[in-house]
């Protein structure tokens, strides 16, 4: 009895310390981490959306495909939107930001984070996927087709990715459809 009584005190003494170390690194980490999701977040929105200026948080009822809205300003007047979403994609959530410009015109795609099969769906980040987005036009809902994309609202899906290519598609529909729905003419 005395014997599990010390190997007992021995495993709390272990378990606390593993929890303060575990506190202690996480409060030592926090910040910089927090600095670098913001830094990534702004490079991602300056890529999208490069003739703007400066990017502030809009404040708009989201819904629950659009996580978060940022106007983009030059000279003053909202000239473009960073929206993210996050649709599903084949093996969990694909995190993306679509910049669309007022002039009803996508200026890019950045995909932020995927848990996408490497070799497949991991290639949404390139831009001979992620770069046929730019320019595309808001008035009409994107398709993803297998092979060359043959109309201006068309995307060629990955090869061997087509559930990913049409995730990346959905969430850029979703951002395209807040916009015209909740943004358009502000």
């Amino acid at each position: 009895m005395k014997n599990n009584l010390r190997l007992g005190m021995i495993l709390l003494l272990i378990a606390a310390l593993a929890g303060f170390s575990l506190g202690a690194v996480h409060s030592i980490t926090a910040e910089p981490i927090a600095k670098a999701k913001a830094s990534a977040k702004q490079n991602a929105m300056i890529e999208i959306l490069p003739k703007v200026d400066e990017f502030k948080d809009h404040k708009v009822e989201l819904n629950d495909k659009v996580l978060e809205v940022n106007a983009g300003y030059k000279e003053g007047k909202i000239v473009g939107y960073a929206i993210k979403v996050s649709p599903k994609g084949y093996s969990g959530a694909v995190e993306i930001m679509v910049g669309i410009y007022t002039d009803g015109t996508v200026g890019g795609i950045k995909i932020l984070s995927h848990s996408e099969t490497p070799g497949l769906g991991a290639n949404a980040p390139k831009p001979k996927f992620s770069g046929q987005f730019a320019n595309k036009s808001t008035s009409k809902e994107l398709e993803v087709v297998k092979g060359s994309a043959s109309a201006d609202n068309q995307v060629e899906a990955i090869t061997g990715a087509t559930i990913t290519s049409r995730a990346v598609v959905s969430g850029v529909n979703d951002a395209v459809e807040f916009y015209n729905s909740n943004l358009k003419g502000e």
